[in-house]
């Protein structure tokens, strides 16, 4: 590439303000006291971009100058031919402009730098000769995984951003929360659990609302054609659609029962095929499967996986106002949101009559178990999910019993163990360490 055009990226991000930003709750080391590249993944339109802006002002708070930073976004149409070689020249172009920088620590903002082929012996060079501290941003969960050579691996802290959570789509309102709320606090709040409810919390979305149904058909275009048809050549288009939709709908997904719908519709995919494209769907962060709990790993992995969808506004553009689904995905995503990891950590788990939605497992322990219930107004429904958590509670000795449901808060007994009663938006803005006793 032309290395004009190399230092025409650097000076503009320079000159560029940076745009007003919602503080996110992912917290990172800025001055990582090891030689390894800091890693924020998430979905596309999760804010990972704001996420590195948002890193680079409180890099400009604590007194850093600007010419020791660098950010290069690596889906700039005038970086679409850049190489390895061009990698390398980005950076000598870099000191040279400000080669004071060679006798000081430097900080490096990549962002979707995996467009590039080879880059991790670039990123691997840096951390070994240069006074840099590397921060890389990336669509996919295989910027961590079989995309990284062996060269990396070991060289690198991950860090997952989702869209937002419901405390920060609060703090994009300007809502505030605490503890005690007055009437008018609560009032505020409640109105804005109803729309992240309904259509979630992509920052574009929240802050373009007039135009968030638009927004919504964009994105799941996008996402469907670039991170699962283009990034992993996919022609059958249809299949993937179809696939997409069956995911979102599902309580439940057995790809063998989707294998024979497509056959009844006269669509041609092997089964193997279906295996990759939902691994293609999770390793985009677009569903997440969860297994069941099982001390066999067998047994868990052969298990039909549950799906939660990285966003309410996916269930909304596609299944409608189904509340249940909602309320559910929105207790799994705050689950994930707590640095808790699916089918290491959570599980759902089955009973003979039913099931009991989440088991939170650490160091090997039952710590939590969980029901999520839009509803509960109706007796045998109460009666139903207090009793599986009861049984649940005492088979696997775990004594955390938790219902989310949309409003109601309270405690109640039964056979001799509490059950408590949690509203949605409480549940959502709690700490981990408050969920257990």
């Amino acid at each position: 590439m032309n290395r004009d055009i190399l230092g025409q990226i650097i000076l503009d991000f320079q000159k560029d303000k940076l745009p007003d930003l919602i503080e996110r709750e992912l917290q990172v080391n800025l001055e990582l006291p090891l030689k390894r590249a800091t890693v924020i993944l998430g979905p596309r339109r999760s804010g990972k971009t704001y996420y590195l802006y948002s890193l680079v002002k409180k890099l400009l708070n604590r007194g850093i100058s600007k010419e020791r930073i660098l950010y290069v976004n690596f889906e700039d149409p005038k970086l679409v031919a850049m190489e390895l070689s061009d990698l390398n020249a980005l950076l000598e172009v870099f000191y040279e402009i400000y080669p004071n920088n060679k006798k000081r620590r430097v900080w490096l903002f990549f962002d979707e730098i995996q467009n590039i082929d080879n880059w991790e012996s670039f990123v691997r060079g840096i951390l070994d000769k240069e006074q840099a501290y590397v921060f890389l941003s990336g669509s996919s969960s295989k910027l961590l995984s079989t995309e990284i050579a062996t060269c990396l691996r070991g060289r690198t802290l991950s860090n997952l951003i989702l869209p937002f959570s419901f405390g920060e789509f609060l703090k994009q309102r300007k809502i505030s929360f605490s503890k005690y709320l007055s009437s008018e606090g609560k009032a505020k709040i409640a109105n804005a659990l109803r729309d992240y409810f309904s259509f979630g919390g992509y920052p574009e979305v929240a802050i373009y609302s007039q135009e968030r149904e638009k927004i919504i058909r964009e994105i799941i275009e996008v996402t469907i054609h670039r991170d699962l048809a283009e990034r992993h050549k996919i022609r059958n288009l249809k299949v993937i659609k179809l696939m997409f939709n069956s995911l979102v709908e599902a309580k439940e997904f057995s790809l063998h029962k989707f294998f024979n719908f497509l056959k009844s519709l006269g669509l041609k995919v092997s089964k193997n095929s279906l295996y990759n494209y939902l691994d293609f769907f999770a390793e985009a962060f677009i569903f997440f499967p969860l297994r069941k709990f099982s001390l066999s790993f067998y047994s868990s992995e052969q298990s039909i996986p549950k799906i939660y969808c990285l966003d309410n506004a996916l269930i909304e553009s596609i299944a409608g106002d189904n509340k249940a689904k909602k309320l559910e995905n929105l207790v799994f995503l705050s689950l994930v949101r707590k640095n808790l990891e699916t089918n290491k950590n959570i599980f759902y788990y089955p009973l003979g009559s039913g099931e009991v939605d989440f088991l939170v497992r650490e160091k090997k322990q039952n710590s939590l178990l969980i029901q999520a219930c839009y509803d509960i107004a109706n007796y045998q429904t109460k009666e139903r999910e207090m009793s599986s958590l009861v049984k649940a509670g005492s088979e696997l000795r775990c004594k955390n019993l938790i219902i989310v449901t949309y409003d109601r808060e309270g405690e109640e007994r039964l056979k001799g163990r509490k059950i408590r009663f949690i509203p949605l938006w409480k549940w959502l803005l709690a700490e981990k360490e408050d969920l257990v006793i």
